[in-house]
Parts: structure tokens; sequence; C-alpha cells
């Protein structure tokens, strides 16, 4: 299968870091001209030199996505640069954790403009340029969390449930102008968060102590890469999934429902493993 996407004008946000920033590269492999933006200027300007090698060619910006302005601005430059734009991927947003007991709704609120919001004003911004051209893709990058609730975690959970809902609700709406829209829902891709939650464990816990028990959960039996998303980004955007609208699709090495047991898994191997150093500690003693 040859994906010839070097006529495409492509927007990857939130691209200067992780899953985004392995998406603009896979595209600019194609030789794809990428627009890419992120809040920190430093970091999208790097990873703008570094798809520069690649890409036919490159815009890369700072752009808030909860400011209306600034997106619409950014759409503007892009689509005048380049004539139009054929694909956006809406990849900007983060997890957040959370409960009933330590949350604000002003939290919650303040996620949903990063996810639901961000991602509508893309949308927004780029469908016009899309439907003077009767052809556009729009990749939502999603989390598993949106599709099947876990326990804990309720910004991630409810805002990425509405991020899925969106994405299927334009896959049917817009699916008649050949702009399609589908969702790419994420397991757990490796893009160095699993190395934050394992400093977060008690001493004496070993990687691959750790590792083991994340993985307990995921039937592949490894982490996710972002290159594993970029390989179906880049089909998403091809003539190969011209018959692929409103679909929601999880990246999440087979793992389903067993994302609601992981945080018991984890309360309980974080018990096990603080009672081993009192025990530890208690025999010294």
């Amino acid at each position: 299968m040859n994906i010839d996407l070097s006529d495409k004008r492509v927007i990857v946000t939130g691209a200067s870091r992780g899953i985004g920033r392995a998406i603009a590269c896979a595209f600019a492999a194609e030789g794809a001209r990428v627009a890419i933006c992120a809040r920190d200027t430093d970091a999208v300007e790097a990873a703008g030199r570094e798809l520069s090698e690649q890409a036919q060619a490159v815009i890369a910006r700072a752009v808030d996505v909860t400011d209306t302005r600034g997106v619409q601005a950014f759409v503007t430059e892009v689509a005048e640069a380049w004539g139009g734009i054929d694909v956006l991927v809406n990849n900007a947003g983060q997890g957040r954790s959370g409960n009933l007991d330590n949350l604000t709704p002003e939290a919650i609120l303040e996620h949903a403009n990063v996810l639901q919001m961000g991602h509508f004003r893309f949308v927004q911004a780029v469908v016009p340029h899309m439907r003077k051209q009767r052809w556009g893709r729009i990749i939502e990058i999603n989390a598993l969390a949106g599709t099947i609730p876990t326990p804990d975690g309720i910004p991630s959970v409810i805002n990425r449930a509405s991020c899925v809902a969106l994405s299927r609700s334009l896959g049917m709406s817009l699916a008649k102008e050949n702009i399609l829209v589908n969702s790419l829902n994420m397991g757990w891709i490796d893009t160095g968060q699993w190395d934050r939650h394992y400093k977060e464990m008690p001493p004496g816990v070993s990687r691959e102590e750790f590792d083991r028990m994340v993985m307990k959960v995921v039937p592949v039996g490894r982490y996710g890469k972002p290159e594993d998303v970029a390989g179906m980004a880049l089909f998403l955007a091809s003539d190969y999934a011209s018959f692929i609208s409103a679909a929601s699709i999880d990246i999440a090495g087979g793992m389903g429902g067993q994302i609601a047991y992981f945080p018991t898994l984890k309360r309980d191997f974080v018990a096990e493993a603080q009672a081993r150093n009192a025990r530890d500690r208690s025999g010294d003693a």
C-alpha cells in the first residue's frame, strides 16, 4: 500500500512534542506541507525546524487553542499561504485527574475549554476551506477514557466523551460534503508520562515491576508508541479511507473495559509496596 500525501496541506495542533509531533513528522515524511501549532513558542519552532528537513513546506506558530481569534488567524494564514487546507489533526489537549471530592466545576470547565472547545474552534475554522474544495479529512485525537468511563479522572472522562461525540456527530453531518471526520482514542501511549507515573511509586519498586503491573490490563503487553497513532492518522488522511466517517477507533492494544480496573490495581500495588517497605524496616530494626 502506497499512501501518497505529497499534495496535502495539513494542520496538526499540539505538535511540539509527543503524539502530535510524531504525527506531524509522519506527514512530513510523506512530503506533505505541514502547519503545526502549540502554546510554547520555543518548542513549536524547534519542531518546525525538524519538520523542514522533510516536509515540502512548514508553518510553525505559537497558538493557544482557547483563543478563538488566534485559532482563526492561524488557520487563515495557512489557507492563504497554501491555497487551502486538506487535513486537520486535532491533537491539542491533555488528560486531567480528579474526583468528586477534590474537583471544582471551574476546573472541569477550564479543561473543557481546552479539549471540547479547542477542538471545536479548529474544526469551525477549517471547514469553510474544506467546503470550497469539497474535500477534507479531520482526525480527532481522543482517549479511551472518553468511550469507556473510569472511576477517577472525571475531567478527562467527561470532556473526552464530549470530544468523541462531537467527532461522530461531525462525521455524520459533514460526510455529504466529502469532509470525513473520525476519532482515534488513545490507550496508554508512552510519551513520557509513564516515567512520571513511575516516579510516584513508593521506594523500592523497580521499573520492571511497575511496568508488569501496568501491562496486566493491556492485552498486547506493551505501551503504545506515538508512531502507532501516526500510522493510522496517515491512513485516515488518504484515499484508502474514503468510506470511513464518524468512526471511533481505539488505539489501545486491545484494552477496553480493563481500563476501569486500573485505578484499583494501582492502589493495591502501591499498598503492597508500602507494606513491603514497612516489613523491611521492621526487619532491619
